[in-house]
């Protein structure tokens, strides 16, 4: 963001050493440097301007406007206006904020016309009086501090509990809202009806008051959320080998609320992993099990997505391998807790507990189709111990420490079996020559568990579903 732009006014000569004082504790603090920039008349280089047409134009652009008024009233022009009340006149007609601060008590010794722009300043204004130069510099601070809070610049709370500046409550999709009333009335007994207010809404859920949201409003319910939280956007990118290396075998950056986010990350990954795909001889729905688990992936990503720091220029990643699935996503651990202690039972810390706690809620995430998901500290390592998957770090999967678990295609694939479509032949073309749609069908293993099927042809590792076993060719006996 642009700098604040702060113009200083005061009489030159009786204030030098108060302007000099202020000049460099902007330039020196670093919370003042970053937000604001101060303007001083006497750092301006020579210029064929008149100083009057110089002054009043800085006065325009500027965002701030801190008037020190003391004893001198300074030069007078024809009007018979010193340049402060020129200014201080000016910045008033404007609109801008006028911080105004004054030198000496009540009973000060002043030049008439100071007394009396000071009798008309308090009259507008609320200011401050000051002796010494870091009693300014205090004063000043805190004002400037109070303006960055009133501004929502300066964040002294969780992220996603501050308010949003520019969004309004018709940033919001009331159909995510209604939905969200509808299961919290199914699942937990939410006291408050379908036909509620989103204002009502909002505040009972501590997500807005009056026509102001919290940047968690606009994350589970917000129409376009990256249009106020740019970062917000979580990418998928699926390898082909172990490593990072282009090409890329398919690469997609999605947008959307949580629920958005989330559901197409299952999407994506569970579309690039192996399925197994049963009979009907226990019932009449086909049992389908996927190479890692459905939890095992909607948990993590639930995770990642509710406990990143939104603060960051970084986004979710997660990226497919041949041989594991890894979830990235920006922040750091609190400082309560180690890699060690992600092992073991630990405290829930969130990073963002308003964006969390509906994430809790039994169904939350299926909206969409989705099975639903609780996020929970260890929710992910749990699922994947159930299921025999390998480990490759313990993390809680949100705090920007990479989680990654191991696939089981090499360990089907190291089962020898005698299937002639194996795409592991194809990749190491161990086949001299591809096989006919014929062969292929022909060729397909079935037996009471597994099923294959060969969505287009010619086979291969994208579009075959099922379990595939490795053949011998595979095992290098071809």
């Amino acid at each position: 963001m642009p700098p604040i732009r702060i113009f200083i006014s005061s009489a030159q000569k009786e204030f030098a050493r108060e302007r000099a004082a202020l000049r460099d504790y902007m330039r020196g603090d670093a919370l003042m440097r970053r937000f604001f920039e101060a303007f001083l008349f006497e750092d301006v280089p020579a210029s064929g301007q008149r100083p009057d047409a110089l002054y009043l134009n800085e006065v325009a652009h500027c965002d701030l406007y801190v008037g020190l008024f003391g004893s001198d009233y300074g030069a007078a022009d024809e009007d018979g206006l010193s340049a402060t009340e020129r200014e201080f006149n000016y910045a008033g007609q404007l609109g801008k904020l006028r911080l105004i601060f004054l030198k000496g008590d009540a009973h000060a010794p002043r030049d008439a016309r100071m007394a009396a722009l000071i009798a008309r300043a308090e009259g507008e204004l609320v200011r401050k009086r000051f002796q010494t130069a870091p009693e300014l510099i205090s004063g000043l601070y805190a004002a400037l501090v109070e303006y960055l809070e009133a501004n929502l610049l300066l964040r002294s709370g969780a992220f996603d509990a501050d308010y949003c500046r520019d969004a309004g409550l018709d940033d919001l999709d009331p159909e995510r809202l209604q939905w969200l009333v509808r299961r919290a009335r199914h699942e937990r007994g939410f006291p408050l009806r379908e036909d509620v207010r989103p204002q009502t809404l909002l505040q009972h859920l501590n997500l807005g008051k009056a026509e102001r949201l919290t940047n968690a409003a606009l994350l589970l319910f917000g129409r376009a959320p990256q249009q106020y939280l740019v970062s917000s956007e979580l990418k998928c990118a699926h390898f082909h080998g172990t490593q990072v290396a282009k090409p890329i075998a398919s690469l997609q950056v999605y947008k959307g609320t949580v629920f958005d986010l989330v559901d197409q990350a299952v999407d994506f990954v569970l579309s690039k992993v192996d399925r197994g795909v049963g009979t009907r001889a226990q019932s009449a729905q086909v049992p389908v099990t996927y190479e890692i688990p459905k939890e095992v992936v909607t948990e993590a990503v639930v995770n990642a997505v509710a406990h990143r720091d939104y603060t960051s220029n970084g986004s979710v990643q997660v990226m497919l391998f041949a041989d594991r699935l890894e979830i990235w996503n920006p922040g750091a651990l609190p400082p309560a807790l180690t890699l060690a202690h992600l092992s073991a039972p630990h405290s829930s810390i969130p990073a963002n507990p308003l964006l969390a706690e509906p994430c809790t809620w039994p169904a939350t995430l299926s909206v969409w189709g989705q099975a639903r998901s609780i996020c929970e500290p260890g929710a992910w390592t749990r699922a994947s111990r159930r299921r025999n998957l390998p480990l490759r770090t313990g993390s809680l999967c949100g705090f920007g420490v990479a989680h990654a678990v191991c696939r089981q295609s090499s360990q089907r694939l190291s089962q020898s079996h005698w299937q002639p479509g194996c795409w592991t032949c194809w990749r190491r073309n161990r086949w001299p020559r591809p096989l006919s749609p014929a062969a292929w069908a022909k060729s397909a293993f079935r037996d009471n568990s597994t099923r294959l099927y060969a969505s287009s042809w010619p086979p291969d590792r994208l579009n075959i579903r099922g379990r595939i076993r490795r053949t011998a060719a595979c095992n290098g006996t071809a």
